[in-house]
């Protein structure tokens, strides 16, 4: 019995970080051959005022790991197409 609720408990935890890259939905649905280029996806990053510590594009999304102006870590979710956030918006991100 113990077995099945530890399990029931730990599933949701294992299929979380599948979703977690794009929550669950594509970040563009726009060609590849039109994305922005990592440099100005980075660009538009470091403008709104983030220090980039790492950054990667994970299947439709840019994955960019950042620090704020107090050091604060974040992950942003970036669409490669417009270089914009995903689900939310540049003044929400803090």
């Amino acid at each position: 019995m113990q077995k099945i609720i530890l399990a029931a408990l730990l599933t949701p935890l294992i299929a979380l970080p599948v979703a977690a890259d794009s929550f669950g939905k594509p970040c563009t649905t726009v060609p590849s051959n039109a994305w922005l280029s990592m440099e100005a996806i980075e660009k538009i990053v470091t403008d709104h005022g983030f220090t980039i510590t790492k950054s990667r594009l994970k299947g439709t999304c840019a994955e960019v790991y950042v620090k704020d102006g107090q050091g604060l870590k974040a992950e942003l979710f970036i669409d490669p197409a417009t270089g914009n956030p995903v689900g939310t918006d540049w003044t929400r991100v803090r």
